[in-house]
């Protein structure tokens, strides 16, 4: 009687199974694909022996330019953005880090922008975990800090976020079209 049973429970439980598997219905490629910046950029890829951690980390959507003219039409000026798409950027700084005057402790953080022709604010903000800047909330802001507008003289396709060395810790870099804009960081190496 208790193989019985046991045959029973695992045959309903393997039906079970089979019927979650068959109704799960996965989401298709995002067209503005999730993707990851690094500082030390190629800490992620760091061989088994090294233990090196990422100081900075950005999560962040990428959309295309797709004929599309970006900064002063697709993305306002005057107007947060979430320096990307789908849900606002992310930012994760491991130890101490400083953005303009402001020292910033260890944590995740979310990162906006306000475009203009010339210049952008760079916003570092406490809250987390929210789609686009729909939900923004200015009292949340740790750090604005105005950053100059360079031209490229090639468009860039794809947003993009990348990091540069510098003397006094990374410079953050983003790019779209033939915008680019660099964000000092602080921090001791």
């Amino acid at each position: 009687m208790k193989k019985l049973i046991l045959a029973l429970v695992l045959s309903t439980f393997g039906i079970d199974v089979n019927a979650q598997n068959t109704a799960v219905k996965f989401a298709p490629i995002d067209a503005s694909p999730l993707d990851i910046a690094y500082y030390p950029v190629n800490v992620a890829k760091a061989k088994k022996d090294d233990t090196s951690m990422p100081i900075i980390k950005v999560l962040y959507s990428r959309p295309a330019k797709k004929g599309r003219e970006i900064f002063g039409v697709l993305e306002q000026f005057d107007k947060v953005w979430r320096l990307g798409a789908n849900e606002s950027t992310e930012i994760s700084f491991n130890k101490a880090v400083t953005v303009g005057n402001k020292k910033l402790k260890p944590g995740k953080y979310s990162l906006f922008a306000i475009p203009n022709k010339d210049k952008w604010t760079i916003i570092i903000n406490k809250q987390t975990d929210r789609w686009g800047a729909f939900t923004y909330d200015q009292t949340k802001d740790v750090v604005r800090v105005d950053m100059p507008v360079s031209k490229l003289e090639k468009a860039i396709e794809v947003f993009s976020i990348t990091f540069a060395d510098s003397s006094l810790g990374a410079n953050l870099v983003m790019a779209w079209d033939t915008t680019q804009v660099i964000l000092p960081m602080a921090f001791k190496k």
